[in-house]
């Protein structure tokens, strides 16, 4: 009976130097399969959902001094206009809770007002929850309303929601 013989293999494995190129790369590869912290505030928080049209506004208020981060970003970054930042922050000026609380908020869907407003009805309600003494205030400037118009649908043989096809005598 003949004798089974193991080959082995030897790996020959180069020595690469490590330029400081290199060393930068793999540096940043590693940083980037980390998680990285989105710098939301932890511990207690109040939280409420605000509608507006088509969008989706999960709001928590935070106790601190006032910043609000919208999507990740701070409030300059997302609003274009100051009206629109005007258009957030009213609650919290009407309440006097401005400097009280910090706001992080996740809003999808609809335009940048419709987001706006969203934002607007989902602080009112958290206020709301936080002190039960400022929902007088707050419901009689009619925020806490949800504003139910949304787009009405296209009807068949029209060219809108009720726009007709133009009338042709001839």
């Amino acid at each position: 009976m003949p004798t089974k013989t193991k080959k082995t293999t030897t790996k020959r494995t180069k020595k690469v130097e490590q330029t400081p190129e290199k060393v930068l790369k793999q540096e940043l590869k590693a940083s980037e399969s980390k998680k990285i912290s989105t710098g939301t505030p932890s511990g207690k928080y109040y939280y409420a959902n605000g509608k507006r049209k088509s969008s989706v506004a999960r709001v928590r208020l935070y106790k601190g001094e006032g910043e609000i981060t919208i999507n990740g970003k701070p409030i300059g970054k997302f609003c274009q206009t100051k009206l629109l930042e005007e258009t957030i922050k009213y609650p919290l000026k009407l309440t006097g809770a401005l400097n009280r609380f910090n706001v992080t908020v996740l809003v999808a869907g609809g335009g940048v007002n419709s987001q706006a407003e969203a934002v607007r009805h989902g602080i009112s309600k958290a206020l709301s929850i936080s002190d039960p003494l400022l929902r007088p205030t707050i419901k009689q400037q009619g925020l806490l309303t949800r504003d139910s118009r949304v787009k009405e649908r296209k009807k068949f043989g029209l060219k809108r929601a009720r726009r007709g096809p133009q009338f042709s005598k001839r």
